[in-house]
């Protein structure tokens, strides 16, 4: 298998390879496009999402600086919005749901790194799949780590480090975080 196919297997890869390499600097261009848009022509940057998104809902709204490793990774639903400084690592599919907001400074990466040195050495990394529900509000300065669910209506505090699963309707905060609180859901 090439590395290449590797990462889309979802096994362990080489993140210097030649194709690797390639794939990254593509969605660093498109994500230089997408920075270097006028904030007030939203056409013109919602054009750029759709372009580097594997598929989006209508409406979708993304403050400067964005970044990505792939783009065609990342799957957004209906009514989605950031805020400035979002970092999605979308080695691995990232679906995000209807109605989402991410705040500033946030990370949400499928990456990860081998614990042995000899790996690490060789540059070796691995994905896992990210899913996000419905109705999620991201607060900032929050990091999602790779393999993780989070349920509709959760809210993550500022700051929360994601490392395990999350339920639906519900607070969750704290490194790492866990369930604070619990939520009604006054849609369904």
């Amino acid at each position: 298998m090439t590395e290449l196919e590797k990462l889309d297997a979802g096994l362990e890869y080489c993140f210097f390879d030649a194709g690797v390499v390639e794939r990254k600097e593509t969605a660093l261009k498109r994500c230089a496009i997408f920075n270097s848009i006028d904030p007030s022509n939203y056409a013109a940057q919602l054009t750029a999402i759709k372009e580097l998104f594997g598929s989006t809902g209508e409406n979708v709204y993304i403050q400067p600086d964005f970044n990505c490793d792939s783009g065609k990774n990342i799957h957004v639903g209906e009514d989605f919005l950031t805020n400035y400084n979002v970092t999605i690592l979308d080695i691995a599919p990232v679906h995000i749901g209807d109605y989402c907001m991410i705040g500033p400074n946030t990370l949400i990466t499928t990456v990860g790194h081998p614990l042995s040195p000899k790996h690490r050495r060789e540059k070796k990394a691995y994905g896992k799949p990210i899913r996000i529900g419905n109705d999620v509000w991201i607060g900032g300065n929050c990091t999602i780590l790779p393999g993780v669910t989070i349920g509709n209506n959760v809210i993550v505090a500022a700051g929360a480090v994601i490392t395990k699963d999350v339920p639906d309707n519900c607070v969750v905060a704290g490194v790492p975080a866990t369930v604070i609180k619990k939520l009604e859901n006054d849609i369904e």
